[in-house]
């Protein structure tokens, strides 16, 4: 592989364009009738955002077609021109088969959990606007490929959409293969006779992986250069994956024969084989292929009725196929085995059923049961199937649950190993639980700790295997007839423990692709929300609720103030505004200290409106138009910023347009009342003194803290000082009540049946 930067880009992808394309569309790196087909993908460009979760990390999803000798990604970053536009560093994760699991901001797995770090390079943004790289991976994995690109960590700022505009970093992924149509074919237990033209010119073949094979032995023979000498030659076998290759490479220097032995090869596969010369650059090789296998017999652990219904049910995975859990075609047809019969093979298949349940949700169940008799003789096999192109975006689940009273010794172990593509089948000798291009998850369980568990993130697209075994405490021959009953559970689900009660199980999706992710919450943080590094106490969880919560009673002074003034269709509306603030933030805490009255989209929806709305009525009042005009203006400007919230709920917007026009309509109504009475409105010193000024610099203080000093640590202090803010700056704000309207007379009203009611348009008085 190789990454490198390029010239710009209409230059680099006809640079590009020319080096996949070959004349004619023939070559000769193969041989003389070799033809090459260059094909290029392509996806949109999309907008990077800062890493805070899985969810900000921008995926590309790409098939690699089979028989591609050369994979080239050019991968384009780009930054906006403005001044808010600085150096900026984009991490790129590569991984096949599944996305890539990264951990940017070093937190903690949850137990039990595998993880390998993902391949990652840098891309640097600097002084110049755009960047462009290229990667090559030569002999690829056929299948599906993942990238993740995503920006350094955020900074936790809380950002008020409009008062600022953050700099767009855009990040797009092409793809080139270069693919043999004609590749040749190894035919197993056949010779076949091959020439390597030059170094420059490798060689290329491949050869199929039968069903329940066992071993691979490959062998070069008669391998001489064309002046009759012994070659050298390099022989790799297999494919590159990421992050991890387990490409195996075999050197015959000096030699005419040459061979490797591969265990537990990748079943019903292509397995290509590159043979490149290491001699000098005008001398031919010629040599002879030859590929053998050795075949595992399955034994019958089921009846037959059991086996076809496992055929029927996993008849989609691939056509003439009859699933990992059922026998050959002679061993299904045979009557069931008796147990010496059983113990001679070398695995014992177990049926397995694939039940979807829902989106990356799958649950394996076990036809003869969820225990299993496992021995020492041959590994115990079930089979997950994995491989619907749509599983790799959850979590793989498998736990282990031995019953004790089952296992005649007790120092015996039962010892499991979870593969992808091809099962372990020599556990007594194998610890490591590695196949032939693989390396896979152990597992064990003993009398002494009876339960365990295995948690793959992301496993990739394959039929991924469980194998278990018995190991005896003196070696295998100790206890030919021990058996042992082990309790498998099996199942994909989107997020492991449904991201625990301080997160949020998120699904995702790119051009038709699901996968799921969690969202932590309260300071939580991890994979699964179970890093509790920098987690919220009980306590100051209820407290950031308390703050949130309570702040919002410093509405009750505005609510008594417009009250005491006569201002009843203000004082509804900051009640309105107190009570579904307060049960909104009561509902948004994230962990224990929560209290949902309704649906949590219908409290934040009646919380933005109240808020928008008291700001409008607040101004209006003060702007002291005629009353039928305020009322009209209370209705349609409700309506319309209804209307708008409903289209950009965090709109800037959508507050400060209500409370600009709303500005204007004050302003006009003061220089109006001021033109009228030639004098300055309000003519008060006493009212801009304390009322006035006091309020306009409360609200300015209260909107610079809601705009530029939140943050995710201090969210619940800033924004419950917003809350008593805006409230105090309502309750100096209001304009006092008119001249002729006298204070309410609570006592007076209770205690006197009859009342003197004035007639404000003609000063006469009525008795009622």
């Amino acid at each position: 592989m190789a990454g490198a930067a390029g010239p710009p880009l209409p230059r680099l992808l006809l640079l590009l364009l020319q080096l996949l394309a070959l004349p004619a569309g023939r070559g000769n790196r193969t041989g003389p009738d070799s033809l090459y087909v260059s094909e290029y993908f392509s996806q949109s460009a999309q907008k990077l955002s800062f890493y805070s979760w899985y969810g900000n990390a921008k995926l590309f999803h790409f098939h690699v077609p089979e028989d591609t000798v050369l994979l080239r990604w050019l991968l384009q970053a780009s930054r906006g021109k403005g001044p808010e536009c600085t150096s900026m560093e984009i991490t790129v994760h590569f991984r096949h088969g599944a996305p890539p699991v990264i951990n940017p901001l070093g937190t903690r797995f949850p137990a039990n959990a595998t993880v390998r770090p993902s391949y990652n390079i840098s891309i640097a943004l600097s002084s110049a606007v755009q960047n462009t790289t290229f990667v090559n991976v030569t002999t690829p994995a056929a299948g599906d490929w993942f990238i993740a690109a995503h920006l350094p960590e955020a900074a936790g700022r809380i950002e008020v959409k409009g008062f600022s505009t953050p700099c767009p970093y855009m990040f797009q992924a092409d793809m080139f293969v270069l693919r043999l149509t004609d590749m040749p074919v190894l035919e197993p237990g056949v010779p076949m006779p091959h020439t390597v033209v030059s170094p420059a010119k490798p060689l290329h073949v491949k050869v199929f992986v039968p069903k329940h094979a066992a071993g691979m032995r490959f062998q070069l023979r008669s391998c001489l250069t064309s002046d009759q000498k012994a070659c050298a030659v390099r022989v790799v076998l297999g494919s590159i994956t990421l992050p991890q290759s387990f490409q195996k490479t075999l050197t015959c220097t000096g030699s005419a024969n040459c061979s490797l032995a591969l265990d537990s090869p990748p079943w019903e596969k292509w397995l290509q084989i590159m043979v490149e010369s290491l001699g000098t650059a005008n001398a031919s090789v010629s040599m002879e292929m030859l590929a053998s296998f050795t075949v595992c017999r399955p034994g019958s652990a089921s009846s037959f009725l059991n086996f076809i219904s496992l055929n029927q049910s996993q008849a989609g995975a691939r056509p003439g196929t009859t699933g990992a859990a059922g026998s050959s075609a002679q061993a299904a047809g045979e009557a069931p085995r008796n147990t010496s019969g059983q113990r001679s093979s070398c695995l014992q298949n177990q049926p397995v059923v694939r039940e979807d349940l829902d989106v990356v949700s799958v649950r394996y169940r076990l036809l003869n049961g969820p225990s299993v008799p496992v021995n020492s003789l041959s590994p115990t096999l079930l089979l997950l199937n994995l491989n619907t192109g749509m599983d790799s975006g959850g979590s793989l689940v498998v736990s282990l649950l031995l019953n004790k009273t089952s296992v005649s010794l007790t120092n015996a172990t039962v010892v499991g190993c979870v593969s992808a593509a091809s099962p372990v089948l020599s556990l007594n000798a194998t610890r490591n639980c590695s196949t032939a291009f693989s390396q896979g998850y152990p597992l064990s369980v003993s009398t002494s700790s009876a339960e365990a568990m295995l948690i793959v993130l992301y496993p990739q697209t394959d039929d991924w295997f469980l194998s278990l075994q018995l190991l005896c405490p003196k070696g295998q021959g100790e206890c030919p007839s021990a058996e042992a009953k082990v309790t498998v559970f099996a199942y994909l689900t989107p997020c492991f423990n449904d991201c625990g009660p301080y997160g949020q199980c998120s699904l995702l999706r790119r051009h038709g692709y699901l996968y799921a992710a969690c969202s932590c919450k309260a300071g939580w943080g991890g994979w699964s929300c179970t890093d509790d590094t920098k987690a919220q106490s009980i306590g100051a969880q209820n407290l950031a609720t308390l703050l949130l919560t309570l702040s919002n009673l410093m509405f009750l002074p505005a609510i008594a103030v417009a009250v005491y003034r006569y201002y009843l269709v203000e004082a509804s509306v900051y009640t309105y505004t107190m009570f579904f603030s307060t049960f909104y933030h009561a509902c948004d805490q994230p962990g224990v200290a929560v209290m949902c009255i309704m649906d949590y989209d219908t409290l934040q929806y009646c919380d933005f409106l109240g808020s928008v709305v008291s700001i409008w009525v607040t101004i209006l009042c003060m702007a002291r138009v005629k009353k039928i005009l305020k009322y009209i203006l209370f209705i349609l400007g409700t309506l319309l910023i209804a209307m708008s919230l409903q289209l950009d709920r965090r709109g800037v917007w959508n507050m400060m347009g209500p409370c600009l026009f709303a500005l204007v309509i004050m302003i006009a109504a003061w220089v109006h009342h001021g033109t009228k009475r030639r004098h300055c409105y309000p003519s008060s010193w006493k009212r801009w003194v304390f009322y006035l000024l006091p309020g306009i610099t409360l609200a300015f203080i209260a909107i610079s803290v809601y705009a530029f000093m939140e943050t995710n640590e201090n969210y619940y202090y800033t924004h419950s000082i917003w809350h008593v803010l805006v409230a105090c700056s309502v309750a100096f704000l209001l304009p006092p009540r008119d001249k002729h309207k006298k204070p309410w007379a609570w006592s007076k009203k209770l205690t006197c049946r009859y009342q003197i009611c004035q007639n404000d348009r003609e000063e006469l008085y009525a008795v009622t």
